[in-house]
């Protein structure tokens, strides 16, 4: 989710050129500018390694790639390498999905968030067609996935990326489809043109029919936050997001209700949501596409209204004599409504001088890897009768000077049943139908860029 969300400042000088031939231009002209200029597409894994590449125009070599390796080399964690890079004669625009980097190369300015949205939907797909995005799982697909790219790309333009339209044009890949495929050699596209291309619902196909009528929402929202040395709050905010598994016959047309939507800012819907009727009446109103979907994301950025779940009480000291040092950590929780934390880890980038770590913990196991200098506690569940503490010596070079910065401690942890912002949906009603669909909602909370200053 966090993906999408990237410094204003990385775009700014491609869009000053444009600001003012841009200002009557609407969005759906926008995505087509942006998109026509996608020359090439290129998979990166997380060593590095180029695995797959897609052409729409004239070849580009891959040692255009080098800007961007050069950039990743700089950046600490991959989230953080710059989403728009300028190289002498092309725009490299990249997100960073599922420990892999969907790479495109542009050679005209453009307006950098439809590349990034497109990015992004090609990412869905993959997701929604192969249960996951990964190498691995798209090289077993390698002919579905050009198929996919060619559909949802052509020459440079957007013609098809609702998941919906591409099933109907490109059918998902199966054992025994796979296996007459090989013998015959067909392939999955389809004879017929989607029914959803001729609708005025192009996220819908036409027909649905199931036996089990069911509607799943899941409300997911990650806490992007900043503690200083004494626990107080720098910075904080939450990223949200809804998604839904709707499996309904027929054309349903459903309606969801919050009991306190005015503590959401900066929405995004699914195309499919009614926007008017969010405006006056705060629910969303919506005919939903078949399948699963992101209905809508949201921020919450007043930090009055952000809960911090933990505290962190940490003393890491690196001594002026001697070669060593003193790490001590305890983790305990804060506001978590009652639930339980889960998947609880601390992460600690040490300095290059630290060699070593003696350390014991109170609970769960740790990591110090020797390479990176990367110190790993992985707590799991967070026990309330005896709070979870790591502590003991740090050894350092020899000869080595004091580091001038003591690191940062990054959070990581999950919440279930528990939305943090308070956001609680109070009901889903569905018309147009007459049969009673099952109905439910989970909410997740869990860290994003969770860190704690020492």
């Amino acid at each position: 989710m966090r993906d999408r969300c990237f410094k204003t400042a990385d775009v700014m000088s491609l869009r000053n050129n444009q600001s003012n031939s841009n200002n009557n231009n609407n969005n759906h002209n926008h995505l087509f500018v942006a998109a026509e200029m996608i020359h090439s597409l290129f998979l990166i894994n997380h060593s590095g390694d180029i695995f797959l590449e897609k052409h729409w125009k004239s070849v580009i070599g891959r040692s255009v790639c080098d800007y961007f390796f050069e950039a990743k080399e700089k950046a600490v964690d991959p989230e953080n390498v710059p989403p728009v890079l300028q190289t002498p004669h092309h725009y490299l625009i990249s997100i960073y999905r599922g420990k892999l980097f969907f790479l495109s190369v542009i050679q005209t300015e453009v307006p950098p968030l439809f590349v990034i949205e497109f990015l992004h939907r090609v990412a869905d797909t993959f997701q929604d067609y192969f249960g996951e995005c990964s190498e691995g799982v798209i090289k077993d697909n390698l002919v579905t996935v050009y198929e996919l790219l060619e559909e949802m790309l052509d020459n440079g333009f957007p013609l098809a990326t609702e998941s919906n339209v591409l099933k109907e044009m490109i059918r998902p890949p199966t054992i025994l489809r796979s296996v007459v495929n090989t013998l015959t050699g067909g392939s999955n596209i389809g004879d017929t043109l989607p029914t959803g291309q001729l609708s005025n619902i192009p996220w819908r196909r036409a027909g649905v029919k199931y036996t089990n009528n069911e509607a799943y929402f899941d409300v997911i929202e990650e806490i992007d936050a900043i503690l200083d040395k004494s626990g107080t709050t720098v910075f904080a905010e939450i990223q949200g997001v809804i998604e839904a598994c709707v499996r309904l016959t027929g054309m349903p047309d459903l309606t969801l209700s919050f009991m306190n939507p005015r503590l959401l800012d900066d929405v995004s819907f699914h195309p499919c949501v009614r926007f008017k009727r969010w405006e006056a009446e705060r629910v969303l109103s919506f005919i939903p596409p078949d399948g699963n979907f992101t209905l809508m994301s949201y921020h919450v950025s007043s930090q009055n209204l952000v809960a911090i779940p933990v505290y962190v009480k940490q003393n890491i000291s690196f001594f002026e004599t001697g070669s060593c040092g003193r790490l001590d950590i305890t983790v305990g929780p804060k506001q978590t409504m009652g639930k339980t934390v889960e998947g609880l880890m601390v992460t600690v980038h040490m300095p290059k001088a630290v060699l070593s770590v003696n350390l014991t913990a109170t609970q769960g196991n740790y990591t110090y890897d020797l390479t990176t200098k990367v110190l790993v506690w992985d707590i799991g569940k967070l026990n309330l009768q005896k709070l979870p503490n790591l502590r003991g010596s740090l050894s350092m070079q020899v000869g080595a000077p004091r580091p001038e910065e003591n690191p940062s401690l990054n959070i990581d942890l999950k919440i279930q049943q528990l939305a943090i912002s308070g956001l609680k949906v109070s009901r889903l009603d569905m018309y147009g139908e007459k049969y009673k669909p099952f109905k439910g909602v989970k909410y997740l909370t869990k860290a994003g860029k969770f860190q704690v200053r020492t």
